[in-house]
Parts: structure tokens; sequence; C-alpha cells
């Protein structure tokens, strides 16, 4: 099956460059009830992903996280920069770390 967006997988690293973004309203599960609520999403065009060209979207529905990009929302400033998300943790304990890049900047090693 094509994916055409992004699923983080736990503890690994991706590297990802946006190219523009926008907000929708998601329907998910609320793990405590089981039923379904909707909550707010920052939605990113993403054109590479570890340094494959792709497109994709990745989409976040963690405030923190939004929190931590919203920044470089104004004026598109992430078209600027790559950013290396990693998710650990699982369900209320999810945690992202978040490495901001220059474009042109290699990874480091890992």
């Amino acid at each position: 099956m094509l994916m055409n967006y992004i699923a983080l997988q736990r503890d690994t690293p991706a590297r990802m460059h946006f190219t523009d973004h926008y907000y929708v309203k998601k329907e998910i599960p609320d793990p405590d009830t089981g039923k379904t609520k909707w909550v707010d999403s920052l939605v990113f065009w993403c054109d590479k992903l570890d340094g494959e060209t792709v497109a994709k979207t990745f989409s976040i529905i963690s405030t923190k996280l939004a929190e931590t990009i919203e920044p470089y929302l104004k004026e598109h400033l992430y078209r600027e920069s790559d950013f290396t998300i990693t998710k650990t943790g699982e369900s209320y304990a999810t945690a992202y770390t978040v490495e901001v890049q220059p474009r042109g900047v290699p990874s480091p090693p890992t």
C-alpha cells in the first residue's frame, strides 16, 4: 500500500524538510473513553525525508510538538531548515525531541 503520510517510528529519528503547512480538524479515538473526539492538527507538506525526495504530509496532533515548531511558522521560516524529530514513549508518555538544522548541513552520525 502506498502511504502519502509520515508515521514516526518510536526511537527512530526522522529528518524532514517542509514546504508548506495548513491546519485541519481530525477525529481521533480518546484512549480513556474509547469515544472519538475532534482535535486540531498542524499538517506539513514534506519534500525530503531522511535525504530522499518524497511527496508526503506530516501531521502533528501533539500540542507540545506543535508549540516547539510554531516559531518557524511565521513567514514560513521552516523552509530554511530541516527538522529531525524523534518520538519516544507511548500513549500519554509519548514525547518528541526536535533538532533544527539549517538546510545543507549534514545530519550528525548516529
